[in-house]
């Protein structure tokens, strides 16, 4: 089963070579290499929640910790939560929620 990430599934635009890439920039989830294979994402494109600056809503969000709530709920949180079970990863390895 093909794993999407973030880009491929909210159609943000903030990939390279996006739509919205020369209004809000390319999305650090996109190029984040941190995040690479954690959650089975290329990139940090199945922890999007985790990386500030990306954008949920229409708008550009914050850090982790002031966007967390509503990350919750977002599907796709919810869709990498699901297909990745007791393996589940929230955060990156060595981020501190509270940034």
């Amino acid at each position: 089963m093909k794993k999407y990430n973030c880009w491929e599934i909210l159609q943000c635009g903030r990939e390279e070579g996006g739509t919205k890439v020369e209004e809000l920039g390319r999305c650090l989830a996109t190029k984040d290499g941190l995040g690479n294979g954690v959650n089975a994402g290329k990139c940090s494109g199945r922890i999007c929640w985790a990386i500030a600056g990306t954008l949920c809503g229409g708008e550009v969000q914050g850090t982790f910790a002031k966007k967390r709530k509503s990350c919750l709920l977002c599907p796709m949180y919810l869709l990498v939560k699901e297909e990745e079970g007791e393996g589940f990863q929230e955060i990156l390895p060595g981020q501190d929620p509270e940034v």
